[in-house]
């Protein structure tokens, strides 16, 4: 009994040991863009998300592929496979539909504000995200009432730092409850609104391409904090 109880107890240290020094490093995601660059964190309580993404930048998957979809005032997605050399006008959004599915990771804690990083989905009844295609929120800003009209509808009880972020920087909070929210911009927010702002046609495609490149570094967080001030929780 003693022997097995010192296995458990050596078990839980040593386990708390590895979280511990695991904790104190994490993955900085670089997207390289035609209208600049920016990095991305992403967060440890959608864990199948992140790992999804962290293998396919390791994979160069987004290496070229484009921001097929740019709406002022909402989004910017890409991660369609079908968008690499795609010809001018030529649909896109569809790609990826071959690839399996993740399991929805809603939580409370991370909502559509501006630099948000979300899975994109189709209707599935489950709310099974892309494994590939994602958007990054440029959003608006909200005023308190609009933003209580909204929690209202999604059943989101927004903090009061949640609130300050849909009021002073805006978002699309109208998505929260419905899309996983899994990392964010930590800098040169502005990128966003550039891409966002381009010419585009009927199907919201940039008239002129937008490509992307992406890279990923394991990195300690005091680094990435003193970097781009991106504060960990």
């Amino acid at each position: 009994m003693k022997k097995s109880l010192f296995i458990i107890c050596f078990l839980a240290i040593t386990s708390a040991t590895f979280a511990q020094k695991k904790s104190k490093k994490d993955y900085l995601i670089t997207l390289k863009t035609t209208h600049g660059t920016m990095h991305m964190v992403l967060f440890d309580d959608t864990p199948l998300h992140k790992a999804n993404f962290i293998k396919l930048v390791d994979k160069k998957f987004f290496d070229s592929l484009l921001f097929h979809r740019v709406i002022d005032g909402f989004m910017i997605q890409g991660g369609d496979p079908n968008s690499r050399n795609a010809k001018p006008g030529e649909s896109l959004g569809h790609g990826g539909g071959d690839m399996e599915r993740i399991p929805y990771e809603f939580t409370s804690k991370h909502v559509h504000k501006k630099g948000a990083l979300a899975a994109a989905r189709d209707n599935n009844p489950e709310k099974k995200s892309s494994a590939c295609q994602f958007y990054i929120v440029q959003g608006k800003k909200m005023t308190d009432e609009e933003l209580s009209v909204v929690a209202s509808r999604n059943h989101m009880d927004y903090t009061n730092e949640q609130r300050a972020d849909y009021i002073g920087i805006g978002g699309t909070p109208r998505l929260d409850n419905n899309y996983t929210v899994f990392g964010e911009v930590i800098d040169n927010i502005g990128v966003i609104d550039s891409i966002a702002t381009q010419a585009r046609d009927a199907a919201d495609r940039p008239l002129k391409d937008v490509k992307m490149a992406m890279t990923v570094k394991k990195m300690k967080k005091k680094k990435i904090t003193k970097l781009y001030g991106y504060k960990y929780q």
